[in-house]
Parts: C-alpha cells; sequence; structure tokens
C-alpha cells in the first residue's frame, strides 16, 4: 500500500496529497474531489489548482504530477456551467463569466505547457471542462470506461478550453464532426484522434501507483518523461485489447464533409445519412436538437484558429465565451438541460439559415486592446 501525505483538508473541492518514492523524490497527486457532481469543474477547484500546481513546477523534489477524479464515474463531467447560469440570469457578480474563464484556460494552459510529467487518469465520464484538463497534459491515460465528449452543443457553447487547438490535431473534419454532434467517444477513439497517449486498464490504477513510487526519479524532466512513458506502455501491453471505437470505423463518412462548402449542406448531410449505425444515428439526434448558433461557431472557430498558436487560441476563445454569456442561447441550454431539466431549450434562432451573420461575426471581434487582454500572458505554445 503507498502512504500518501495529505496536504490539504479532504474536505476541500481538490484534495492534494504527495507520494515518497524509491530515491526521496515526490509524486504530486491531486483529486478533483465532488464525485457527486460527477467532479464538475467549478470556480473553487479551478482556484486551487493552478497555484498548487505551480507551486509543484517550482519544487525540485516534486518529479511528476498526476491528477484524477474522485470516485469511479467521472474524471470530471464539465465545467460548473450552473454557476454561470445564475450570473447569466441574475448579472451578479457582473464580471463572473470573464472570471471564470479567463481562469479555466489559464489553468488549462499551464498543463499544456507543464515542463515535468503530466498524468491525467482520464477513467470514465471527461467532458467538456474535463477534456480541458486532460488534453494538454503530457501522459494522457484512458481505461475501459472511458467516455469522452464535447457536448457544448447542446447548451449554446461551443468546443471551448483549448479545442480551437487540439480539434485541428485530429484527422481531417473529425473535430468539426465532433463539435457538431457532441458524439460521445471511447478509449480506442480517444487514441485515434490524438486525445490520449495511453490505454490502462482501470483496475491497474493502484498497481500504477505502486510501480511509480518504485522508480528511480531523475532531476531532469526529460529523462522522467521517459521513465513514466515506459512504465505506460509496459501496462498498456498488458492491458488487454480496447473496446472498438466509432470513429476509425466511420472516418470515410465523416470525411465526406469535406466536399461540402457551406455549414448549411454540412448540417443536412450529416441529418440525412442513411445509417443503421447507433453511434451516428445518436449523433444525428444530437445535432438536430442541438442549438443552430454552437454549429455555426464550431466551424467558425475552426477556420480562424487554423495556424493559430496555443496562447492565441485561448485569447481568441475567452472572447467568444464571454459573447456566449450575453447572447442568450447559452443561458437557455443551461436552463433546459440542467437547471429546469425539461430538456426543451428554445433557441432564439431557430436555424442556421435565421443566424445573422453580423452576430457570428461579434464573438470573433476582439473586446480587448492586446495589452489588456485578461490572457495577454499566454504567449507560450
Amino acid at each position: 500500500m503507498v502512504e500518501l501525505t495529505l496536504l490539504n483538508s479532504q474536505e476541500e473541492a481538490v484534495v492534494f496529497e504527495t507520494a515518497a518514492t524509491a530515491n526521496g523524490a515526490l509524486i504530486g497527486l491531486a483529486t478533483l474531489n465532488a464525485p457527486k457532481s460527477l467532479n464538475a469543474l467549478n470556480f473553487d477547484m479551478i482556484k486551487l489548482l493552478e497555484p498548487q500546481l505551480k507551486a509543484w513546477a517550482d519544487d525540485a523534489n516534486i518529479a511528476m504530477v498526476i491528477l484524477k477524479g474522485a470516485g469511479e464515474k467521472a474524471f470530471c463531467a464539465g465545467g460548473d456551467v450552473v454557476s454561470l447560469h445564475t450570473a447569466m440570469k441574475t448579472g451578479e457578480p457582473a464580471n463572473h463569466i470573464e472570471d471564470f474563464f479567463t481562469q479555466e484556460y489559464r489553468l488549462d494552459h499551464l498543463i499544456h505547457c507543464y515542463e515535468k510529467p503530466f498524468l491525467v487518469w482520464g477513467n470514465a465520464i471527461v467532458m467538456g471542462g474535463g477534456l480541458g484538463l486532460m488534453a494538454g497534459a503530457s501522459h494522457r491515460v484512458v481505461t475501459e470506461t472511458s467516455r469522452i465528449a464535447m457536448p457544448e452543443l447542446t447548451i449554446g457553447l461551443y468546443p471551448d478550453v483549448g479545442g480551437s487547438y487540439f480539434l485541428h490535431k485530429m484527422p481531417d473534419q473529425v473535430g468539426l464532426f465532433l463539435g457538431l454532434t457532441a458524439a460521445s467517444i471511447n478509449c480506442d477513439d480517444a487514441m485515434f484522434v490524438s486525445l490520449a497517449d495511453h490505454f490502462v486498464k482501470a483496475e491497474k490504477y493502484d498497481s500504477l501507483i505502486e510501480q511509480l513510487v518504485n522508480i528511480k526519479w531523475g532531476k531532469t524532466a526529460s529523462l522522467n518523461h521517459e521513465k513514466l512513458t515506459a512504465l505506460l506502455t509496459e501496462l498498456d501491453n498488458h492491458s488487454g485489447r480496447m473496446p472498438k471505437g466509432n470513429v476509425k470505423a466511420n472516418l470515410a463518412t465523416i470525411q465526406k464533409l469535406g466536399e461540402f462548402n457551406s455549414l448549411q449542406d454540412k448540417v443536412a448531410y450529416i441529418l440525412n445519412l442513411d445509417t443503421d449505425d447507433k453511434w451516428l444515428l445518436r449523433a444525428q439526434k444530437s445535432l438536430k436538437h442541438g442549438c443552430p448558433l454552437s454549429c455555426a461557431l464550431v466551424e467558425r472557430q475552426l477556420a480562424t484558429s487554423k495556424g493559430k498558436s496555443l496562447g492565441q487560441c485561448f485569447q481568441m476563445e475567452l472572447g467568444m465565451s464571454v459573447r456566449c454569456g450575453e447572447v442568450g442561447e447559452f443561458q437557455e441550454g443551461v436552463r433546459a438541460l440542467l437547471i429546469d431539466k425539461d430538456g426543451a431549450p428554445n433557441w432564439q434562432f431557430k436555424s442556421i439559415g435565421e443566424l445573422p451573420e453580423q452576430l457570428i461575426e461579434s464573438f470573433f471581434t476582439s473586446r480587448w486592446t492586446a495589452d489588456s487582454h485578461p490572457l495577454t500572458h499566454l504567449t507560450k505554445g
């Protein structure tokens, strides 16, 4: 049994611990601690994580960091958009939307640029804001229970938390398809679309920790990256076959999206697919009931962010997300799905054809000068 030293209260939104290794180096372990809400990423979590991750980055005794979720049901089921709904509805606190997304994206960016090995245990549900935490980690581990999605279409948002950056790393058209349909993917899919690096059976977590503390960690980050990769590769090789995914099997169908010029034609193509594939049928249903504005945003987001640096992508997304807090569709989507739970959002714009071009443009018009942007310092990556 690995002995863990608790650094803060077990009642905190994130529990921080360290584990001593064979040669005295330490492993930092952060656990999102809200299993009842499927570890939805709230403001308290964000405000706890950033300073602790920075402290561990600067601590020569810390060899690597692990981030996981409490319980077996989820790593993190998304951002705490219920608190954002309250701010949108009442206007209080006035800057809550901007503050939340600013600090969330700053945290995501920190993980992307972390020099030490950073392992995310992406077990069970990983959605939205949870994927933002996972996407930038140096060692992203999925299990047979991993269920990953960017379901922002259902709440009038768009694939943020760095989606503008990592959706481009997927095979052609796949990022757009996942953004337009909120389609759920599994461990096999995650490996295929470059959202995960290793597959390890969920039952092997304790064994993973035991083996990590037996490693003689070095003083250089690059050497420690190699040691962690070697261990995870070995566990990967002993975890058996992954459950079969859906993206690869439907890749030709997905990539035909590239043959259409207009968003309306792309959406019509997906909705009119003649298929009995359950995964595609679910994707059609999500698109049909999803927010038309979100469809336009994800398409423009991907077109606009192509070639942008990681920092530029987060800067663009902050403007988009604050604007989402003003327009109304985001508020209505959260109401229908998570507040009243009637599943019947009354979108202002019922179809893509109704969307004014100037409205879409307003999401990509900077609200800050280069010097006054809240994320102006995010230049790396």
